[in-house]
């Protein structure tokens, strides 16, 4: 009786696992699918480099603005929160007043007295010009009498030093009235300086953007020059691409760029080369490296090369200053 097929393959193969034979153009069919992407990517890379010089060291760059106190005083409000948008010149930070009021008070009333004194002084100056008028007409006429020999020496010499007292006396008031005129410019600049230091209670934006770090609080002093908000202005991202100095041969400013943020995959956006710096990174280090020293390795250097965005993110993409990028420059 003969037995069944399926029971002589199952004796021939007893493992039941696929013979050698048949296995083999499987595995040719995956080594060739696998060598056709290779070739496909490795081609596609070649074609892309040599139409694009591309890194991967480059982040979005923001205008970071300090806002700082310009006189030192407590901090009485602080209006803003972290992230909050701020137009500029909107109040963000308000410092107690007293102080500085009382201050602008007393350099009016300086200036007050001040112009008191100018009235005072330009009374006196007019008053010793009468006076030095009238002494110069006695002496004219008392060098005629005396001429005349109506008159001793002994009394023209009297009215002729009448004379000059009042004329030194006219002298004097007027330079006490000069003094006084600039006393008065003195007030007025001492005035405007206080209002001015009034006015700095209020701090205001120095620009539109984003509150991204906020160093202050109600009840806090704070110093002239100490930062207590830095702001990020949000009207002009630009990129900061660090390439090596051997791609620069075919970087120059007007090439088109293509620019992909890590946060948006996928997701493209058009820029241009503005300007390639004239210096390398390691040399705005804090300690640039000095190759004279003795051992030397030749290093790459970097160049930070600026790029501008030819097309506005829209509001589905948002961009932060620090934002890590590809950029991709358009060589041929």
């Amino acid at each position: 009786m003969e037995q069944p097929e399926s029971n002589t393959m199952a004796e021939n193969n007893p493992s039941g696992k696929e013979s050698p034979k048949a296995a083999k153009p499987l595995r040719m069919v995956i080594i060739g699918v696998l060598a056709a992407v290779a070739l496909i990517w490795g081609g596609s890379k070649l074609y892309h480099s040599f139409f694009y010089v591309e890194t991967d060291n480059a982040q979005i760059v923001g205008d970071i603005y300090p806002v700082i106190s310009r006189i030192p005083g407590t901090v009485s409000t602080v209006v803003v929160s972290t992230n909050q948008r701020v137009n500029k010149g909107d109040t963000l930070i308000t410092l107690e007043i007293p102080d500085y009021k009382i201050k602008r008070d007393i350099a009016e009333a300086a200036l007050q007295n001040a112009r008191a004194s100018v009235l005072a002084a330009e009374a006196n100056a007019r008053a010793a010009s009468a006076t030095s008028r009238k002494q110069q007409a006695d002496l004219r006429r008392n060098e005629n009498l005396r001429h005349q020999d109506v008159i001793s020496q002994a009394e023209f010499d009297a009215v002729h030093a009448g004379a000059e007292a009042s004329s030194a006396q006219h002298a004097a008031a007027a330079g006490q009235q000069s003094s006084a005129a600039a006393q008065v410019r003195l007030k007025e600049a001492e005035l405007r300086n206080a209002e001015l230091q009034l006015s700095y209670t209020t701090i205001t934006a120095p620009a539109s953007g984003h509150i991204s770090k906020k160093n202050v609080e109600p009840g806090q002093y704070v110093s002239p020059g100490q930062q207590l908000i830095a702001l990020v202005g949000s009207n002009e991202f630009t990129v900061n691409a660090n390439f090596k100095e051997t791609q620069l041969d075919k970087i120059a400013p007007g090439l088109p760029v293509v620019i992909k943020v890590d946060a948006y995959p996928g997701k493209e956006f058009k820029g241009k080369v503005e300007s390639l710096s004239s210096g390398t990174g390691a040399q705005f280090a804090l300690l640039p490296p000095d190759n004279a020293s003795g051992n030397f390795v030749k290093v790459t250097q970097r160049i930070p090369v600026k790029i501008i965005f030819t097309e506005k993110p829209d509001k589905n993409h948002p961009l932060s200053a620090g934002m890590n990028v590809v950029v991709e420059v358009k060589v041929k």
